[in-house]
């Protein structure tokens, strides 16, 4: 390891306090203690820490079973608080720096720990809590992103030029927001077969997910919904009093913002409609399942037809190199965005929401267009190449991007390089971060990244399960 990106690169959380060490760390060991102390963790899971000693016992890679060892419980070390609320699992989750909650990020943050609830009742309650919490947060708030842990907090983002209220820490409508937690739901009850969290408050949140997917087709009018925001960048907030530049409404969905929490140019986001297809199919099949309630049942598969047709309709285009690809953001006129964010869903990422199968020619064609230099967010250098986005900016490469191609491939050589690549641009620190420079990975943006981090543990524990020999 590199001692000099080491002294550089560690900003590390240990019990709520941000450690920064400066000089004295000339004799550090290879692989320092950087996980927080048993004491000062926020959860202990018994499945996730057998699941640890496995990989570590089981994998060569001193530095892979570290990596592991910190990333794929950061989550739970660092994020959770778990309580209970009237007698029902109550589960708040930040993100790691930001003491808020993101719908996209606390589904995204525990996803990776389903796999293992058969064997921990204490981690199917912790995931309990957060569907719990995110049904409450829905219907708080079904266009807000991201909400406090206190209902009447007042955040720094209260003057937007939106519908704000206290509890929400910020109103940017994005249509992940409302899928993510309903492929936490869906799942959970799979693997589970617990109906608990699924009572008549849930069924009006999905009734609301319904309703605000209707409104954002703009098909009578734009809707209730608008966001401007004073700042000097336009990725933070939308033109045409709020609104977004014009669609025409065709049957897909409108998202004003990102899953990476900028501003979209054409608010029809390819990859969140897909994402919608799914989510308002599985909601289809709980609702009809646990609730029996088979008339909303079958206006969400209505809607998710709808959207399914009007995506074959306007999402693919010709590209002169590529043939056949999806574009990134359309607006019905015939206008199209040619790019891919690193933030989930992106195109990138459709096979592993279950949006498209892999092997889908389109997909293909597109998957190579995006690992081009034809793609304007796909950046290459000394340190790693990978996709980034307009959020950090010019040559910062995203580890979630890098990951999530090693979660969508089928072939060994690039499922290693995405693993090597992973490995060799922590900057000494142990953890995965937002993003780092392309020619220098000690340049990195956001130290404790919980996402990302547990993320690339999903992804070791994949391939160790599947491909073991490719972990060198």
């Amino acid at each position: 390891m590199n001692r000099r990106l080491f002294l550089q690169g560690l900003t590390l959380l240990f019990g709520g306090a941000l450690l920064q060490p400066t000089s004295l760390l000339a004799a550090a060991p290879a692989f320092p203690v950087v996980r927080p102390a048993e004491a000062k963790r926020r959860f202990r899971s018994r499945s996730v820490e057998a699941a640890i000693k496995e990989f570590q016992k089981k994998v060569p890679n001193q530095e892979l079973g570290w990596l592991f060892e910190n990333c794929f419980p950061s989550t739970l070390d660092t994020t959770v608080t778990y309580a209970t609320r009237d007698g029902r699992p109550d589960t708040y989750v930040i993100t790691g720096d930001i003491d808020a909650m993101w719908l996209r990020d606390s589904s995204a943050q525990v996803w990776p720990y389903l796999q293992f609830m058969g064997k921990d009742a204490e981690l199917r309650q912790l995931v309990a809590g957060v569907i719990n919490r995110q049904t409450r947060c829905i219907l708080k708030d079904p266009y807000a992103n991201a909400f406090y842990g206190d209902d009447t907090k007042v955040g720094e983002w209260k003057s937007d030029l939106t519908a704000m209220q206290p509890g929400v820490h910020e109103r940017k409508w994005e249509i992940d927001s409302l899928c993510y937690p309903i492929r936490l739901a869906y799942h959970y009850w799979k693997i589970t077969k617990d109906a608990g969290p699924f009572d008549a408050t849930w069924q009006r949140a999905i009734q609301t997910v319904l309703q605000t997917f209707r409104e954002q087709q703009r098909k009578a009018s734009l809707g209730p919904y608008k966001f401007q925001r004073e700042t000097p960048k336009a990725t933070d907030t939308q033109p045409m009093n709020g609104y977004g530049y014009p669609v025409r409404p065709v049957g897909l969905i409108c998202s004003a913002f990102r899953p990476s929490d900028d501003a979209t140019l054409y608010s029809f986001l390819i990859p969140s409609n897909f994402f919608a297809v799914v989510s308002l199919r599985q909601a289809s099949e709980m609702m009809t399942q646990l609730t029996k309630d088979s008339k909303t049942a079958q206006e969400l598969t209505a809607l998710a037809d709808e959207v399914e047709v009007a995506l074959r309709q306007h999402a693919v285009v010709d590209h002169p190199q590529h043939g056949k690809i999806y574009a990134y953001e359309v607006d019905g006129f015939g206008s199209q965005v040619l790019m891919d964010d690193a933030n989930v869903p992106s195109l990138l990422g459709l096979p592993y929401l279950g949006a498209l199968p892999a092997t889908d020619p389109i997909y293909q064609n597109t998957r190579k267009f995006l690992l081009s230099e034809n793609n304007p967010f796909f950046f290459k250098g000394r340190a790693a190449e990978g996709i980034g986005g307009p959020h950090v900016g010019q040559d910062m490469i995203w580890p979630i991007a890098i990951t999530m191609r090693g979660l969508t491939s089928s072939t060994d050589a690039e499922i290693r390089a995405c693993v090597e690549s992973l490995r060799a641009t922590h900057a000494g620190t142990g953890y995965m971060h937002e993003a780092f420079h392309k020619d220098d990975a000690a340049k990195f943006t956001r130290a404790w990244f919980a996402w990302a981090n547990t993320l690339f543990g999903e992804f070791l524990w994949k391939v160790y399960q599947e491909k073991p020999r490719l972990l060198v």
